[in-house]
């Protein structure tokens, strides 16, 4: 009976041991375009994103390091408003991870499989799912991340003429 039981928690060990690990994908399989399917705040409800909200998110990882982020509503009568949120360069190297040139975080991204990730950015976890898009539809969200950044001489005019 007792050799019985030893065998049946060796092998649990090893059935939850598995189940434990990571999935492993190469860090290059970051590189594309990937849309919010979830985000859920710690201690709320989680929120799909989609058509039911309104309301997404999407991201561009480019090999050459280029990032961008914008996040995408759908208004009433069913016209898209992009809301570019950064534009600029990521790091993703054996599970450290930088977006901005903010801190590397070690696991921020995790695999769940080649086409799913699992992101933490402060106490609100993302399910982002890489998409197929039309690269005239990458272009467009990308070139608006780009237009975020407000050119100096501009910038110094619209604070002198609109937050004196």
């Amino acid at each position: 009976m007792k050799k019985v039981m030893l065998v049946i928690a060796v092998a649990l060990m090893s059935v939850l041991q598995v189940s434990a690990q990571k999935v492993k994908i190469a860090d290059k399989e970051l590189v594309g375009a990937w849309v919010m399917e979830s985000m859920q705040w710690e201690g709320e409800k989680k929120t799909i994103c989609g058509k039911q909200t309104g309301y997404s998110q999407f991201k561009y990882y480019g090999a050459d390091g280029e990032y961008a982020c914008a996040e995408l509503a759908l208004t009433k009568d069913g016209k898209i408003v992009v809301m570019p949120h950064e534009y600029g360069t990521y790091t993703f190297k054996d599970g450290w991870y930088s977006e901005m040139g903010r801190e590397k975080i070690k696991d921020a991204l995790t695999w769940i499989d080649k086409t799913t990730i699992e992101g933490v950015w402060q106490t609100r976890h993302d399910i982002w799912k890489k998409k197929n898009l039309p690269a005239k539809v990458v272009k467009y969200l990308v070139d608006c991340c780009k237009s975020k950044s407000v050119p100096a001489d501009v910038e110094q005019v619209i604070k002198q003429n609109m937050f004196k």
